[in-house]
């Protein structure tokens, strides 16, 4: 076998599919899973023994162990691990109901760890691997009104992503955040449920609604996409935030553009509350 064997969480639609579809293209074996696994059938009717279907429910700790034993077991091996399962619904975060606030951080989060936890000791054990994280346009810019569980994930994500990939280093662990903005998946379609907004955040939340119908929303190809990440994660010097999308990539640079012109500004006092540095000292003129 000398091609990859490949690792897919939210194998039945968007950009796991997509994602599996290229692997398979390109000669690569796929775990692909899914919530409903049936849902692969017409990949395992065209790809044969190089597709394996499985159950997952990324929630679940302990199926995620078993899930990545599985994908071991019968490949010998796993190369790549994508972390791409996750949703989003639209509500305030005033008026949201907790429990779907949980329940979103529970998928969007709390499935990349227990994925990425137990794939460690397999690439480990092997002597390297890598493993993508999907996050989003959203976990480096952030504030979009009206998906505060999905964003706050996607932060979440990036913060243990640089974590774990300081822990795996060593180890020939590779790590890359993948930042999409807009494409055309169901992400904004079915998969995404809306609650009342009231009056109050109608031109905040409510106009996510706009959005979700928007063209920035399905401007991107996830075919491409797919194609994209096949080919990257073979290299030697893999990114470790990888913007996808225009709106992903000029979005990014001018937030990051900002936050360095800040952190200038601003140098000077922050350096002021060591003991060994001057104080006080000048705040930035005040802008009205």
């Amino acid at each position: 076998m000398s091609g990859k064997v490949w690792f897919v969480t939210g194998s039945s639609r968007g950009f796991g599919r997509e994602l599996v579809r290229a692997a398979l293209t390109s000669g690569d074996c796929v775990a692909a899973t899914a919530r409903r696994p049936e849902q692969l059938a017409d990949l395992v009717d065209a790809h044969g023994d190089r597709v394996l279907p499985l159950p997952l429910d990324v929630t679940d700790s302990a199926a995620a162990g078993a899930s990545i034993a599985a994908a071991r077991d019968r490949f010998g091996r796993i190369d790549v691990v994508v972390n791409n399962a996750g949703y989003a619904n639209v509500a305030p975060i005033e008026t949201g109901d907790d429990a779907d606030f949980r329940a979103q951080f529970e998928t969007n989060f709390w499935g990349v760890y227990h994925v990425s936890k137990a794939a460690i000791p397999v690439l480990r054990e092997q002597g390297g691997g890598v493993i993508v994280q999907f996050s989003s346009m959203g976990g480096r810019v952030g504030g979009s009104a009206g998906i505060a569980s999905y964003q706050a994930a996607k932060f979440a994500i990036d913060g243990f992503s640089r974590v774990l990939q300081s822990e795996t280093r060593p180890f020939g662990i590779k790590v890359l955040v993948v930042e999409p903005s807009g494409f055309a998946t169901d992400w904004a379609g079915s998969s995404m449920s809306s609650a009342d907004i009231p009056d109050r955040y109608a031109d905040t939340v409510g106009a996510m609604s706009a959005v979700r119908s928007s063209a920035a929303v399905s401007a991107g190809d996830p075919a491409r996409a797919a194609e994209i990440l096949v080919r990257i994660v073979g290299r030697t010097d893999l990114p470790y935030h990888l913007p996808l999308g225009v709106n992903a990539v000029e979005g990014s640079i001018r937030h990051d553009e900002s936050l360095l012109a800040e952190d200038r500004k601003w140098a000077a006092v922050g350096r002021s509350a060591d003991f060994a540095e001057p104080y006080p000292v000048d705040f930035p003129a005040e802008v009205q």
